[in-house]
């Protein structure tokens, strides 16, 4: 029941949820670096499967194998590895829905990393688009003066906003330098999930036995208290991290971080409209001015320009 209560009053992305109810009294009874470990686990047991299938199938999967293209695959995961922390620690200081309207910021640098590093050319309908995306998904989020005071999203201390935005600049970088990995040659998308879980996996036990170094081992090894702590809704948040890690790397191999960023923005517009007849949340005017806003923005960016600007009509060149 308190869990529908905290859905009702959010109505913001399951992965702020899910962190949230994981606490107690506003802590984590659970190490929460355990959360990225185990979902990088995760991630390699599913990705090693398949692979192991597609090993056995009529036509064997391609695989480089050389050390120079392995070792690339060490980057993401130390991205990957930092944000996952930034993200818990961000938690810790600021309400969900202020870290989930700070986390818009990575609509626009995922924007600008797709041009400064995949060199991929947007056109200026298509900047403004993603602009508009951006101040969509963060109007739809604003709550009323009458169901909070207007000033509670800047109540939160200026070390939960630095590491917001910390976590915003991550979240692109990482999905940025993803695709570009998976899309570098024609590997198999599992081999090439194998690669990256793997060495995600080694970094997240290397920053467990850190942890254990810094506190001088008071509690004992992190392995025999891997699953202190942990409930049905910590366990949530595992699958979920994994299972939106394995969603999102075939996207980067089929697609690009742009159609990533609308299919999630659109995916939270849709989880919050459900919620209004699902557990009965209030709707409000600022969900449907940013849906709105959001539409308009989806159309600009795929749309042909032809179909949305009349284009001069060149006129034939008549003789005298």
């Amino acid at each position: 029941m308190g869990g529908l209560i905290v859905v009702q009053k959010l109505g913001i992305g399951y992965v702020g949820i899910l962190t949230t109810l994981s606490q107690s009294n506003g802590k984590y009874k659970y190490d929460y670096a355990t959360i990225p470990f185990l979902a990088e686990l995760f991630k390699l047991s599913v990705s090693g499967f398949f692979l192991w299938k597609e090993c056995h199938s009529s036509s064997p999967p391609r695989m480089t194998k050389e050390w120079r293209s392995v070792r690339l695959y060490l980057v993401p995961s130390v991205i990957y590895l930092v944000h996952n922390n930034v993200q818990f620690a961000t938690l810790t200081y600021v309400d969900p829905s202020t870290y989930q309207i700070m986390g818009n910021l990575k609509i626009v640098t995922t924007g600008i990393l797709f041009r400064l590093v995949l060199k991929r050319k947007l056109s200026n309908l298509q900047w403004m688009a993603i602009v508009l995306l951006a101040v969509g998904t963060t109007t739809s989020q604003v709550k009323g003066c009458g169901d909070a005071p207007c000033d509670s999203l800047f109540s939160a201390p200026l070390q939960g906003y630095m590491l917001g935005i910390l976590s915003a600049c991550l979240s692109a970088l990482a999905g940025v330098y993803t695709e570009y990995l998976m899309k570098k040659n024609n590997d198999s998308l599992y081999w090439q999930n194998v690669q990256l879980y793997t060495f995600g996996v080694m970094f997240n036990m290397g920053w467990l036995i850190y942890g254990d170094f810094k506190a001088g081992f008071e509690l004992g090894p992190w392995w025999q208290r891997l699953f202190n702590g942990y409930s049905i809704t910590t366990w949530m948040v595992v699958f979920n991290l994994g299972s939106t890690g394995l969603l999102v790397s075939w996207l980067m191999k089929y697609s690009d971080n742009i159609v990533k960023v609308y299919s999630t923005s659109m995916a939270m517009l849709l989880t919050m409209v459900l919620s209004i007849y699902l557990f009965s949340v209030k709707a409000t005017i600022q969900l449907f001015l940013g849906i709105i806003i959001c539409i308009i923005s989806l159309q600009m960016y795929f749309m042909p320009v032809h179909m949305l600007v009349e284009l001069p009509q060149t006129l034939p060149v008549t003789s005298k």
